[in-house]
């Protein structure tokens, strides 16, 4: 028998901690229905917070909605029920992404809800980190992390690491030359002299200028200087990993949003900071290029840097009631 049905509070307190999930350009990308006689949420993408120029195909929102579905699962286990989700539920349908019913008691070798501490602590930080290195335990942990959502985390070595910074390098150049992919870009860079943003990347989390250093250090400035901010060496010895699926497509984004998140949170919990490099993925030639030379095979989905450093600010988020349906009517008796 089912526990008793969740009341309004928890419910948003639920999605609340779904939406506390990284996004492309903090776009959160997601909205989400309750329906209490189902005991059910639906995923749904926001088709008004889409980037047609840097994610054109939509890869990049099913990822972000694919880690705010897997905070969704933790936070359902950690109330103790166990979150039985379904991907892409109705194909002719594509803005339903998900649906997550609430069932009994979870299992308790099932890991998702020790996370949940994490949620909250995980913040993008975009500054420099030390030298120390991850211990090849905590490393092995995130490789099965996310082998636990059907994905594949690697730690390329040179001479792929090496190739891997060529890349994202090479795709930065691509964005400054780019008028609209600097546009949209800056579009979601947000002033915080005036009213208190609800999404984007406000000033106070772009993080210092990268003056040397071999760390990418992505710049959501772009090309308009943001008076005040300093000039700092990153790391010469960036610590990266490769999120990468075997397909590639929809079904599979999500799945690597959820394998992503799942890594984070767990990096999170081990003391380890983190930040993405997603310049090179929002060029296909140079995405296809991130591949394993030796393997050549899989998708590269995300590249994350790793290690130890500040924590980053939290970004803002959007109110819950602007993100939250809740569906009051009763279903049909059959």
């Amino acid at each position: 028998m089912l526990a008793q049905k969740l009341d309004t509070t928890t419910v948003a307190g639920l999605v609340s901690d779904a939406t506390a999930a990284p996004s492309m350009h903090n776009a959160q990308p997601w909205r989400f229905r309750y329906a209490p006689s189902a005991a059910t949420f639906t995923l749904l993408a926001d088709p008004e917070r889409t980037l047609p120029h840097a994610d054109p195909t939509g890869r990049g929102l099913h990822v972000g909605c694919g880690a705010a579905l897997l905070n969704l699962r933790v936070a359902i286990a950690h109330l103790g029920r166990r979150p039985v989700t379904t991907l892409l539920p109705a194909p002719g349908t594509p803005e339903l992404l998900a649906t997550v019913r609430l069932d009994g008691p979870v299992p308790a070798a099932d890991g998702l809800a020790a996370l949940y501490p994490a949620i909250r602590d995980r913040h993008t930080s975009r500054y420099p980190f030390s030298d120390e290195r991850v211990p090849q335990d905590v490393r092995t942990a995130l490789v099965e992390a996310a082998a636990q959502e059907k994905a594949e985390l690697t730690f390329p070595e040179s001479p792929h690491l090496q190739s891997v910074l060529d890349l994202i390098r090479d795709a930065e150049g691509y964005n400054l030359m780019d008028d609209d992919r600097d546009t949209e870009m800056r579009h979601w860079a947000r002033d915080t002299r005036g009213d208190a943003p609800v999404d984007g990347i406000p000033e106070y989390a772009l993080g210092p200028r990268k003056r040397g250093g071999a760390a990418p250090a992505r710049d959501f400035a772009g090309r308009k200087p943001v008076p005040g901010r300093p000039l700092v060496d990153f790391e010469e010895r960036p610590q990266l990993a490769l999120l990468s699926t075997a397909h590639d497509g929809p079904a599979d984004w999500l799945r690597a949003g959820e394998a992503l998140e799942r890594v984070l949170l767990l990096a999170t919990l081990h003391g380890l900071t983190s930040s993405f490099a997603t310049q090179a993925l929002e060029w296909p030639d140079l995405r296809w290029l991130l591949r394993d030379p030796l393997s050549g095979s899989g998708h590269v989905q995300m590249v994350l840097r790793l290690g130890y450093g500040p924590r980053g600010p939290a970004t803002p988020r959007r109110s819950v009631k602007h993100v939250l349906t809740i569906d009051t009517r009763k279903r049909e008796r059959r």
